[in-house]
């Protein structure tokens, strides 16, 4: 194996000593006949309580940042893993676009100014946002190119720890995109190449670090630290490994087993490395078929929710599965849902 040149080794180094906040990865699959899967592991070290909600299209929305909120009415209906049922993490809508937001402790965000000129879109609401307006990566990033808003950020609840986010973005067609704040200027990655992304650090330097392990035999030798880093380069070796199929029970299986290998053991600590982040629960989103598969650690089941069986119309209600008590639930799930009023997005109005 040829020695590392000098910047190159380090950047590994310092990445290698990066401990992140919290520790999620994000992968998606392409296969034939327009199969495109997108999985996302949510690694937190601390409890996160998750619930799944429906929501059809029409809702009336603001971006809880004040008078100078964003203002939009969802074109389109979604199915999203809630934080705390304060905030989407994870989604997808009817046409086949999924929305993940990761943590990214290197975000810098713009100042904003509520009694300035530029409309505020609070951070919970950022996921949501573009599930409810967009079908496509090109339509959300030739609008976002625009900056037509600012994301504002705000401390966790109940924490001194400021939310630091990056967010994802995959369509029906294979496209990708990731957006992140950098010393508060908005940076766009768009290419459909684009189909890993963990939490840290910025993805420019994620795409560096690949290319060196690019080089390497993935059967010879892979990184298998819980940093993100390795992650990275291990979903990135993986989900170009596993067999391309159309077979949907295959191909979700082959997915599943990439994100599982890069999720972190459930009570993983380290007196030394404090922020090592187990892994709560793993999602895929099957984009051709509008289905979404769910899992969290404290059940036994894989469990899947057909969007397409939802009325996502405008006279549709929005649903809520529960997963607050360790409810186990089998197969499609679509009827343990439970109608229900949406959640409050967490936001300088709340």
């Amino acid at each position: 194996m040829k020695k590392f040149p000098l910047i190159l080794f380090s950047l590994v180094l310092s990445i290698g000593l990066w401990n992140p906040s919290e520790a999620c990865t994000r992968v998606v699959y392409k296969g034939p006949e327009n199969t495109i899967l997108t999985a996302r592991s949510m690694d937190w070290r601390d409890e996160i309580p998750a619930n799944l909600w429906v929501f059809p299209k029409g809702i009336d929305r603001t971006g809880q940042t004040g008078p100078k909120s964003v203002k939009w009415t969802s074109k389109y209906g979604s199915i999203i893993s809630s934080t705390w049922d304060i905030a989407s993490a994870d989604g997808m809508n009817e046409k086949g676009l999924v929305a993940n937001m990761l943590w990214l402790g290197e975000s810098q965000y713009p100042k904003f100014d509520p009694k300035g000129s530029k409309k505020g879109l609070a951070i919970s609401l950022w996921a949501q946002y573009y599930l409810d307006n967009f079908s496509t990566v090109k339509e959300a990033v030739d609008f976002s190119r625009k900056e037509p808003f600012v994301v504002v950020s705000d401390n966790i609840p109940g924490t001194e720890r400021f939310t630091t986010i990056h967010l994802s973005l995959s369509d029906a067609s294979g496209d990708n995109a990731v957006l992140e704040y950098i010393n508060g200027k908005l940076v766009i990655h768009h290419d459909p190449s684009y189909t890993v992304m963990t939490n840290s650090p910025i993805f420019d330097e994620q795409l560096a670090l690949n290319n060196y392990w690019k080089g390497i035999p993935g059967t010879v030798m892979l990184p298998g630290t819980n940093r993100a880093a390795d992650r990275f380069v291990r979903a990135s070796y993986y989900i170009n490994a596993i067999p391309k199929t159309a077979d949907t029970r295959t191909a979700v299986a082959s997915v599943f087993s990439v994100i599982r290998n890069c999720s972190v053991p459930y009570g993983i600590s380290s007196p030394s490395e404090p922020n090592i982040s187990s892994t709560r629960w793993r999602s895929v989103s099957d984009q051709k078929n509008l289905v979404y598969y769910f899992e969290t650690v404290f059940t036994p089941n894989t469990f899947w929710v057909d969007l397409k069986d939802f009325d996502l119309s405008p006279k549709g209600k929005v649903m809520k599965l529960d997963l607050s008590n360790y409810q186990t639930y089998h197969g499609k799930s679509n009827t343990d849902f439970k109608e229900t009023s949406s959640f409050k997005f967490l936001g300088l109005e709340s």
